[in-house]
């Protein structure tokens, strides 16, 4: 089985739960592991897949606490990296229907060097690409991109999600949108949000968004939508795949769930470029994608609310 590398931010989320979408009114906190590529790490091993978390952490109790998070969900922290600078932190509020608002204070996640060893592992495998913090500058972004390049360069299969956060841009989401464009033209496989599809694309309606995104190169879409499902695209095919019915508490994490799940059945084929022909079977792995990123929401946290294998696969599982 094929290892994802997942590249980006590895944070403390201090959550607060139920205490309304108005961060200045929250009184209470709790420390939760979070960072959407490590939340995609652990969603891949969490579903029996191999996955390895390329990130920075702080020289302090929090980091340590983050890398023992990982472990214990089976992810490969052997490439994670430590810095003086603290951990960064992000502070989440969740109204009673699990919609969020979020405050960043960044520390070591921006501090990752660039590991030149690292490109001989991505022939093969798979290199999932979390932008949320990656496009700010710094040892990050520098790293960020040249391990791009390195996929580039050995054909590795690719997958990109910009994961824009609103308090990360504020005035600047014209600097984030031409940062993205690079990843979009190259990537084999990319994730958006309903907002994320239409900021990058600068249309409304999501068929000209896809389209738009297809022309700039990018071959297959997921825009994921909520209860509504997910919007699978590529140049030639477009449909809503519907997802199952839950009762949401907290959406953190359901969009990591969703690329996840995504990426660990991608690596589970005998080529993962096969699902750039196959629509039927992708609209299969779609599926599997929505139920997982479904059931996360089901509970607070990202990691800790993270499906197990046996509780998004059925018999009607896909021979891989």
């Amino acid at each position: 089985m094929r290892s994802v590398y997942c590249i980006g931010e590895l944070l403390i989320d201090f959550v607060a739960e139920n205490q309304g979408s108005d961060l200045s009114k929250a009184h209470e906190f709790t420390k939760k592991a979070g960072g959407a590529p490590a939340n995609v790490a652990c969603a891949i091993a969490k579903l029996g897949g191999k996955s390895k978390f390329v990130g920075c952490v702080g020289n302090d109790p929090f980091g340590d606490f983050l890398l023992n998070i990982l472990k214990e969900n089976h992810v490969d922290i052997s490439l994670a990296q430590r810095s003086k600078t603290f951990t960064t932190l992000a502070f989440v509020s969740i109204a009673e229907e699990g919609e969020r608002d979020f405050v960043f204070s960044r520390g070591a996640d921006k501090k990752l060097v660039y590991d030149s060893s690292v490109k001989n592992d991505f022939k093969e495998n798979i290199v999932h690409l979390g932008a949320a913090t990656a496009l700010l500058g710094g040892d990050l972004e520098k790293a960020y991109g040249r391990y791009f390049f390195d996929a580039l360069t050995l054909n590795t299969f690719i997958s990109f999600d910009p994961n824009f956060r609103g308090d990360l841009w504020r005035d600047e989401e014209d600097i984030f949108i031409k940062k993205c464009m690079p990843f979009i033209e190259k990537a084999h496989l990319c994730k958006f949000s309903l907002e994320e599809a239409q900021l990058l694309s600068g249309k409304k309606d999501l068929n000209e968004a896809c389209d738009y995104l297809h022309e700039i190169g990018t071959k297959v879409i997921a825009i994921t939508l909520g209860g509504k499902g997910t919007l699978l695209s590529t140049s030639e095919f477009k449909q809503t795949i519907p997802s199952i019915k839950v009762t949401p508490v907290d959406t953190t994490g359901a969009g990591d769930a969703f690329i996840g799940c995504l990426l660990q059945q991608i690596a589970s084929l005998h080529n993962p470029f096969d699902i750039l022909e196959n629509t039927s079977l992708l609209v299969k792995l779609v599926e599997n994608a929505n139920k997982a990123g479904a059931i996360t929401t089901t509970n607070f946290g990202a990691i800790t609310s993270l499906p197990t294998r046996a509780m998004v696969f059925d018999s009607s599982e896909p021979h891989l």
